[in-house]
């Protein structure tokens, strides 16, 4: 079997983004849209991979760290998709097999269209093959020419085409495999006598017509799939069509949304069977639900490890970190990055955890910060307690054995240690280390002044 390359031409700024963002590193489902057509290509097996970048290129180059330095091909000037695959030759080589070649701004092309891309222009020994697509609306699209005999004869780009020319319905879809052999030269036949003073990459059909090379075409029948990123409007239709097709996936497998259609899952996300998942919950990045979760709604996940039946009550945000079986959490709690919470673990409502691990069936019920914090199993953290790991300069550690006690309304400055089973008493500020089995308190005297009420009005003037 012949040798497989692709080439991904993702060197646009998108000017109708209004955006400083280069357009591949728009986010569509939680993840570049350049990730898409590199993720479906990667499934052909290609011996080598190279994407043009222009506009923004350090950025798009350090967001896909996955990509040998020699794939990546600069496009210093910004002079038509023709010339963006000719700016490759060199990267290229003396590569002799197929070449594919994809946009980065078409998100939803499949791999099995890939594949049967590859098959038709294989099968038919085809020197070029394009994919097109017949839409009720072909507003934006090249349209596909046709002699009388039915055969491909050109591709003519909207702005360029006459009004007869503009009837046509069959688009080109800008997905083309060609052999190496007959790319380069053909590249090189291009002009840019059009609107834009490009060189036009659809123009390759017009040459390959011309020079009676064997010219192929497959007709690609979901019009979603050939749907680019021009503007704000296209990446929000296609940001609402991709959440409908991730959650209708994870009801197929399983999985109870309350509300699907305000319900937002990234395409890395992974959901257990029989987890209910309420109302305005967001679950992104690389999120893993367990089985048997339960998430209340309004709910905030990035980057999340949820063990099974793990319950979220409402309105909690988890970031980075990790939550074993049997948890609670919420409402109103925040988690964050470093955070570990073992097996049954209570962490109730404004409830902060940074950076901590809280051991087995540990419970801070309300109104607690605890950061930088190794806590151990079976203790309970009084409301309104507070490690204080911060000193203006340094992040400093605090330590909370097994089975400890910690009233209301206490300060730990760290660095401090509490033993096992120490008793910690309400309002009490520790900065020395606690023994295990010990009280440890930390109070001034209370005082009662008789009759310092009656003074005190009487000093400002309010008499009962």
């Amino acid at each position: 079997m012949r040798a497989l390359g692709i080439i991904i031409l993702a060197a646009g700024r998108g000017r109708r983004m209004r955006s400083s963002t280069p357009k591949a590193l728009h986010l569509l489902g939680g993840k570049p849209l350049l990730s898409y057509p590199l993720r479906a290509g990667a499934g052909l097996g290609p011996e080598k991979v190279f994407v043009v970048v222009g506009h923004g290129a350090d950025r798009v180059r350090k967001a896909f760290p996955e990509i040998d330095p020699p794939g990546w091909v600069m496009q210093r000037d910004q002079r038509g998709t023709g010339h963006a695959v000719l700016c490759a030759r060199q990267a290229v080589g003396d590569f002799r097999g197929d070449l594919l070649i994809l946009s980065g701004d078409v998100p939803f092309l499949s791999q099995r269209s890939l594949s049967e891309m590859l098959r038709a222009h294989r099968s038919g020994a085809h020197d070029l093959t394009l994919a097109t697509a017949t839409l009720a609306d072909p507003s934006g699209y090249g349209r596909v020419l046709r002699d009388p005999d039915g055969a491909i004869a050109g591709v003519v780009e909207e702005r360029d085409a006459t009004g007869a020319e503009r009837e046509i319905r069959e688009v080109n879809v800008g997905l083309y495999v060609a052999s190496a052999g007959f790319l380069f030269p053909a590249l090189e036949e291009l002009g840019n006598d059009n609107d834009q003073g490009e060189y036009y990459l659809p123009d390759t059909v017009r040459v390959a017509a011309e020079k009676q090379a064997r010219l192929g075409s497959l007709t690609i029948d979901d019009p979603r799939e050939c749907r680019g990123v021009n503007n704000r409007e296209e990446l929000a239709w296609m940001e609402k069509a991709l959440q409908q097709d991730i959650n209708r996936k994870w009801m197929e497998r399983g999985v109870t949304l309350e509300d699907p259609e305000n319900t937002y899952i990234d395409a890395d996300a992974v959901i257990g069977e029989d987890t209910v998942i309420g109302p305005n919950s967001h679950l992104l990045g690389r999120t893993v639900v367990g089985a048997r979760c339960r998430i209340d709604g309004s709910a905030y996940l990035t980057n999340v490890r949820l063990a099974d039946e793990v319950h979220l009550r409402f309105s909690v945000v988890l970031d980075d970190c990790e939550v074993e079986e049997r948890v609670s959490v919420g409402p109103f709690a925040h988690l964050r990055p470093g955070t570990v919470l073992k097996r049954n673990v209570h962490i109730g409502n404004f409830v902060e955890v940074k950076n901590s691990s809280v051991g087995e069936s540990t419970k801070a019920s309300h109104l607690s910060y605890i950061g930088d914090t190794e806590l151990g199993r079976d203790s309970n953290i009084g409301a309104g307690t507070i490690t204080c790991n911060y000193d203006g300069f340094t992040k400093r550690r605090t330590t909370i054995g097994d089975r400890v006690q910690v009233g209301s309304d206490t300060q730990l400055v760290a660095p401090v240690a509490v033993g096992d089973d120490a008793y910690i008493g309400a309002g009490s500020t520790i900065t020395r280390d606690v023994p295990a089995g010990s009280l440890a308190l930390s109070r001034a005297p209370q005082e009662h002044r008789e009759g310092w009420v009656a003074r005190f009005r009487a000093r400002n003037g309010k008499q009962e």
